[in-house]
């Protein structure tokens, strides 16, 4: 007889394995997948989880809470990434895990239920490195992790009718930097600040937007709750984000064709999933190059 539990499910995969097999020979391989599987049980054992089961370089795991979960995706994604065996050409081997906390059917060691097929596909969502997470799950984190996911997107996943709000994890820690005098701190911070911009002011279809202090965050995409919509077959519903933190504009995309930003010295750069600080003046364009008087393109002015 099953057992109906809530419980927060991940699952996590080697990326590019057909590849590495390739590259690395058969037997050298599968050595090198079966380390990442044995570190990611270990990550989910030392966080409270049960690994469900193990399918070639996936794994299946359940935790009580969705913070165990994190702690467990953070510690597979940082171990694996440092591991100083686990290389392929150079380049570390890389994982992506996809999760979703909710109701299942515990039967026999094994687990049943719609979450469980919400998780998997998560999976599918992250790119390698990424960790990918459902509202279900952020809404039964701790502030702290709350405070290291962010929204990517809005998208439909396989086999549902409904859209799902996309998050990821940022799940790297800043590096600890050393403590300076509180003298010397506070000059070095009132010189950063008379150089740091005061303010972002954005051109768009006529409209004049600023971004600063008392205006620290704008969204961009499709949908009209935006602040900024853009039309066209190429923008996400909320495809992209400008905020201001620590005295630095960032251009953070969450969209699934990406952003094109062209500075005025016509240096040109791509960011898809990621961010970018935004100096100076220049052109963004949402799924496509901004080309100068095309209506979906948006300019930029970073003003003292």
């Amino acid at each position: 007889m099953g057992k109906d539990i809530e419980l927060a499910i991940l699952f996590a995969d080697v990326v590019g394995s057909t590849r590495i097999y390739e590259v690395m020979g058969d037997l050298r391989a599968r050595d090198m997948v079966l380390t990442c599987v044995e570190i990611m049980r270990s990550a989910t054992e030392q966080n409270h989880g049960t690994v469900i089961k193990t399918i070639g370089d996936e794994i299946m795991a359940t935790f009580p809470t969705a913070n165990d979960a994190l702690n467990a995706a953070s510690r597979m994604q940082h171990d694996i990434r440092t591991h100083s065996e686990l290389k392929v050409e150079g380049q570390p081997i890389a994982i992506r895990i996809g999760g979703h906390f909710g109701p299942v059917v515990l039967e026999n060691r094994d687990i049943f239920g719609a979450a469980v097929h919400t998780a998997n596909r998560m999976t599918s969502q992250a790119k390698a490195g990424q960790v990918m997470i459902t509202s279900a799950m952020v809404e039964r984190l701790a502030p702290e992790w709350q405070s290291a996911v962010r929204q990517i997107d809005v998208a439909t996943l396989k086999g549902k009718t409904s859209e799902d709000e996309l998050f990821e994890v940022l799940w790297q820690k800043e590096d600890a930097t050393s403590m300076l005098p509180a003298i010397a701190l506070g000059a070095a911070v009132a010189s950063r600040e008379k150089q740091r911009p005061r303010r972002l002011r954005l051109k768009f279809l006529g409209q004049d937007i600023v971004v600063d202090d008392s205006r620290s965050n704008i969204t961009i995409g499709r949908a009209e709750e935006n602040d900024v919509v853009v039309k066209g077959n190429l923008i996400s519903r909320l495809h992209a984000r400008i905020e201001f933190s620590r005295g630095k504009f960032l251009l953070v995309d969450q969209s699934t064709n990406g952003t094109f930003v062209t500075t005025r010295e016509n240096e040109e750069a791509f960011v898809r999933r990621d961010s970018m600080q935004l100096k100076g003046e220049g052109m963004i364009g949402f799924g496509r190059v901004p080309e100068a008087g095309s209506p979906l393109t948006l300019r930029y002015n970073c003003e003292e």
